[in-house]
């Protein structure tokens, strides 16, 4: 598929503009590698106006970036969420906002899918592991080798199942001995714990690789359960390799998803979602009413103070976890949810739904309340209380 806008048959009145949803974070750092990669993302499309924005926690909130696309003149805005997988904010929260924009002005937007199971993802990742391989101060052979790859963690069993597919690929990909998935929260089992299983089953060496898209406190809480599980393993060599960034083939992924929309191949993986289909476990969450819970905290709490002095996580911020709602709820810094991109997120469950149809344009007409307060509706994570999950968090 094309890396630049294709053609478009019109009138010539239409003006396209894209734009790049992200979660945001607290984690300066963080910001920065998604601005970097929207600003890539504008050389791929020359043609277009190109803005982006932030969920929560960081500006500019999204919808200050449609707002520059409809000052640029854009009257068709194409969006893409900019995130691994889609979980509650690709399904809900993303879609939520630009209903509600959509619905105040006017202006149609065409949602994409997210950046999923893709080749050009694969070919990012085994480029990390393949770095940290090259600089391992050993030299041990593949079939020796365990590698893990940790995930964000969701509360939804179809974004987490994806983790595990990226495992496979990884594992076969390269000949490795063995391999294993964590995740870094919500649902189980949590890198200590999945670290420790590993390390049992009689590898001289771990690689761990998080696939996450860009820094924040989680891929430091990943590699501080790595430096915790390796000082009680001496005999085993614990790797860490690096997550995505702005990995060439992230920024390519990203521009299909863009023109996925215009090429009518915009595909999102509606029969797993819980939130339309029976799935096991999560029966109760289908036809939930689709609805942001961010607005409260569009652009807020921008930057840590605890973070190292160039913007980088150094983990200081997990010590004001506590818990709530059957989940770790971490204030101040380490805010968690199930996005699979992105950093400082709320680790429980929002079970909210989505309503997107297969050619996911956005429904002008529907009605999403926003309220005032904290006060949307929290559906139960089944398996909060699995020992190998957050509850195993409280234990470390």
């Amino acid at each position: 598929m094309s890396l630049s806008a294709p053609p478009h048959e019109n009138s010539g009145k239409e003006k396209i503009g894209l734009m790049i949803c992200g979660h945001g974070s607290r984690n300066r750092a963080a910001v920065a590698e998604f601005a970097r990669l929207a600003e890539a993302a504008r050389k791929l499309f020359p043609e277009w106006p190109v803005e982006y924005g932030y969920l929560e926690f960081a500006e500019p909130v999204i919808r200050t970036g449609l707002d520059k696309l409809i000052e640029a003149g854009c009257n068709r805005i194409l969006a893409v969420p900019g995130m691994l997988f889609a979980a509650g904010h690709a399904k809900n929260d993303i879609p939520s906002v630009l209903n509600t924009y959509q619905a105040e002005r006017g202006v149609p937007i065409d949602y994409g899918r997210d950046l999923g199971v893709d080749p050009r993802m694969i070919k990012a990742a085994s480029a990390r592991i393949s770095e940290a391989l090259a600089a391992a101060p050993s030299d041990v052979p593949l079939h020796e080798t365990l590698l893990v790859v940790v995930g964000r963690g969701a509360s939804d069993p179809d974004a987490n199942s994806n983790v595990s597919k990226i495992t496979r690929m990884l594992w076969e990909g390269f000949g490795f001995g063995w391999a294993e998935t964590a995740y870094s929260g919500v649902t189980f089992p949590l890198v200590e714990p999945g670290l420790e299983h590993a390390a049992r089953l009689g590898y001289k060496r771990i690689v761990v690789f998080p696939y996450f898209l860009f820094t924040g406190v989680l891929v430091s809480r990943i590699y501080m359960g790595m430096d915790a599980v390796a000082e009680r393993h001496p005999e085993i060599e614990f790797i860490k390799a690096s997550y995505l960034n702005d990995h060439p083939q992230v920024i390519a992924t990203l521009a299909d998803r863009a023109n996925e929309i215009l090429n009518g191949a915009n595909l999102m993986n509606c029969q797993m979602c819980k939130y339309r289909e029976q799935i096991l476990g999560f029966e109760a969450e289908i036809g939930l009413p689709q609805e942001s819970h961010h607005h409260h905290v569009e652009g807020v709490g921008s930057g840590c103070d605890l973070c190292n002095a160039d913007g980088s996580c150094n983990g200081r911020c997990q010590d004001a976890a506590h818990t709530h709602a059957g989940g770790e709820h971490h204030h101040g810094h380490d805010h968690h949810h199930d996005d699979h991109g992105h950093a400082h997120h709320h680790d429980h469950d929002h079970g909210h739904s989505h309503s997107h149809g297969h050619d996911h344009k956005h429904d002008a007409g529907h009605d999403h309340g926003h309220h005032g307060g904290h006060d949307h509706h929290h559906h139960p994570y089944p398996h909060a209380d699995h020992p190998l999950g957050p509850r195993s968090m409280k234990r470390h």
